[in-house]
């Protein structure tokens, strides 16, 4: 508590201003029943009442004894302790400030600024690291027709000359193979060797399941890719198809064996693993893997000529095209086999009826604008493999016979030259 001396001393100092002419106190706020002032004259009562208080400090001032030690700290004037006098004043230092007017974005900055609502895409695809910049021009496609047209043709030929060549090694290994066999007999056997065990696995199995085990285990090392962040700029440009992108040739092959979903390519594999016996069985092991490179190349032609149709550039990636190829080959020459979802073992159907389905499905994706597949190049696989069991076998496979010739005549011309060279 404060000494009765200083509070004499500010009540004494209180009656004499209260004394002086003009000194009168006025009440800062009005009282409750009396009218507020408008909004507009804030500022103009704020400063009445800064002079009015400084008008009674200084007066204050000049009735105190002389002799007093006063110091400012903050708008505080703090006298001298002696009189025990302590006045608080409050002086704002800025009064009212308006508001700085915030200047107006033009319509077209703000709809630019203000992002739009996220574009759908396909669960089993990455993310688009760069949106497209416009829709492209059609011409885009005739790049992409040539490769695919090429690639074909150089595909059937080095199948053919692949066929030749085997063909050729196998009787000339026919005899040394036979001796290996009768070594390994006569030789004692090891257990628990890992190699043998492996050796035995591999030659259990069928030659479409021998085939199809390097395109799985290709697929199985671009899956892993993805799941590297550094390589994932690389992988979204020549691991998936789009007219669109900067890439568009190497993406039609490279996307057949990308899956960036664990779920899709255990689909597609297991699909593939279930009908390689049937398609290699049918077509030849280098048959096979001619058509299959040449079906994912054609069924990205097609998802390519959809989306400048449609004008919807979202990527796309998997082996389902290449994958329909097999389905629909295999369904076009045993339609009456028996087939059945692996989740549902118990319904049974035939291949005819299945594929009739699966048209009839991605045909209504295709027009409905369903975007959870890529309904196009499953068509385009599709209508692939219908017909080259039905024409294509026929019109390419059956007439390779001028290029096998020439590649032989070229192989002995060759040989020969070589063996003259040595005899003379």
């Amino acid at each position: 508590m404060a000494a009765p001396g200083r509070l004499r001393a500010g009540g004494a100092a209180r009656r004499a201003s209260a004394a002086a002419p003009g000194a009168a106190w006025a009440p800062i706020h009005p009282p409750c029943g009396a009218a507020r002032e408008p909004q507009g004259t804030a500022p103009a009562l704020c400063h009445a009442v800064t002079e009015r208080l400084a008008r009674h400090r200084r007066e204050d001032v000049a009735r105190l004894p002389r002799k007093r030690s006063g110091r400012r700290q903050h708008g505080v004037a703090v006298l001298g302790p002696r009189r025990g006098l302590a006045l608080l004043l409050l002086q704002p230092r800025r009064g009212f400030r308006r508001a700085r007017p915030r200047p107006e974005e033009p319509p077209a900055a703000a709809a630019e600024a203000r992002p739009g609502p996220p574009l759908p895409r396909r669960s089993l695809c990455p993310p688009s690291p760069t949106a497209a910049a416009g829709r492209p021009s059609p011409r885009r496609l005739v790049k992409p027709l040539l490769f695919a047209v090429g690639f074909t043709g150089s595909a059937f030929g080095s199948a053919a000359i692949w066929q030749y060549e085997s063909l050729k090694s196998r009787v000339q290994t026919y005899f040394e193979e036979a001796r290996a066999d009768w070594m390994d007999k006569m030789r004692p056997q090891k257990r628990g060797d890992f190699r043998k065990q492996v050796n035995s696995w591999w030659n259990n199995l069928t030659e479409g399941q021998r085939t199809v085990t390097g395109i799985i285990a290709a697929n199985v090392f671009v899956f892993c890719l993805w799941r590297l962040p550094g390589m994932r700029r690389f992988m979204f440009t020549y691991f998936t198809s789009n007219p669109s992108s900067r890439a568009l040739c190497s993406p039609m092959l490279l996307s057949t064996f990308s899956h960036f979903s664990l779920f899709h390519m255990a689909a597609n594999m297991y699909v593939l693993w279930s009908f390689s016996s049937s398609i290699v069985s049918l077509l030849g092991c280098e048959q096979f893997i001619a058509v299959y490179l040449s079906a994912g190349v054609i069924s990205t032609f097609v998802s390519y000529v959809a989306k400048m149709a449609t004008g919807r550039f979202e990527p796309s990636l998997g082996a389902s095209g290449a994958i329909m190829t097999v389905l629909a080959a295999v369904c076009t020459k045993m339609p009456e086999a028996k087939l059945a979802i692996i989740l549902l073992p118990m319904f049974t159907f035939t291949a005819g009826s299945a594929l009739k389905a699966i048209i009839a499905f991605d045909t209504a994706g295709l027009v409905l604008g369903w975007r959870l597949f890529d309904h196009a190049a499953h068509l385009g696989g599709a209508l692939f493999g219908m017909w080259y069991v039905t024409y294509g076998h026929e019109l390419i496979w059956k007439n390779r016979e001028p290029l096998v010739k020439a590649w032989h005549e070229m192989r002995t011309k060759n040989t020969g030259k070589g063996g003259g060279g040595r005899s003379n």
